[in-house]
């Protein structure tokens, strides 16, 4: 038998590439991810970082040091063109620049997005200054998302939270409870509310909220995707999932 080689053609693909650094225990990121760039010309690709329970800063620094290995293993020597690292408070904890370190290590070239500094690009966008906090972390983890708003010069007119220290708990989060208990929160002249962690099942209510509040709605994960757009070049409106993806 005569054995014949052929010569592969390969694809040149120009679609921009996501990398997509998810909590290991997250339920909720990826499908968040889905809902918003599907039939988009994006490549979204995904790689879990374990992290480790009861929420707090020692823990979330702790899950960072394996920020870089896990980035270097999204798609090995290849580009990608943003990397979106998908904790709030694990950003907070480590701070920013920290991270942008640790990815840079591995993807050189990559642009990178949090959900807290996408949040402080999409309340800047609006000219808001006055914003509702809820997170659903425990106290000192809640204070620590309160303070380093403060920090970035917003002033803080209402917060609430759940309380909650399994981050695969938040995931499993009723959305229509999270609603009700939206609703009721005192905003106390805030201009827009911002709902934190990427593990809250926040984004498919961001449509009712505003609706409901009269007030812009802001939440983890739609800030990191619109931010991740943003940095790969997307410039289509995105309807259903608050004013921030319907004014890219």
């Amino acid at each position: 038998m005569k054995y014949n080689k052929i010569k592969p053609i390969f694809n040149r693909s120009t679609s921009p590439k996501i990398g997509l650094i998810a909590l290991a225990s997250d339920y909720i990121i990826e499908k968040d991810f889905q809902s918003v760039i599907k039939n988009k010309n994006i490549d979204l690709f995904v790689n879990r970082i374990e992290c480790y329970n009861p929420l707090n800063k020692k823990n979330l620094i702790r899950m960072s040091k394996n920020i870089t290995k896990v980035t270097r293993d999204i798609l090995p020597g290849e580009k990608i063109n943003c990397v979106a690292y998908a904790c709030t408070s694990g950003t907070i904890a480590v701070g920013y620049s920290s991270i942008k370190k640790k990815i840079q290590k591995a993807k050189p070239n990559s642009k990178l997005t949090t959900p807290s500094t996408s949040t402080i690009n999409a309340l800047n966008k609006f000219k808001i200054r006055k914003i509702a906090i809820f997170t659903p972390y425990p106290k000192k983890l809640n204070k620590e998302v309160v303070e380093f708003f403060e920090k970035n010069k917003f002033t803080v007119t209402s917060n609430s939270h759940f309380d909650i220290s399994s981050d695969i708990k938040i995931g499993k989060v009723n959305n229509k409870h999270l609603f009700k208990s939206l609703c009721k929160m005192r905003l106390n002249g805030a201009q827009a509310l911002f709902i934190s962690c990427t593990a809250l099942p926040a984004l498919s209510i961001i449509d009712k909220l505003e609706k409901k509040l009269d007030i812009l709605v802001f939440s983890s994960n739609q800030t990191l995707i619109w931010d991740t757009l943003v940095n790969v070049g997307i410039k289509n409106k995105i309807k259903g999932f608050g004013k921030l993806l319907r004014s890219i």
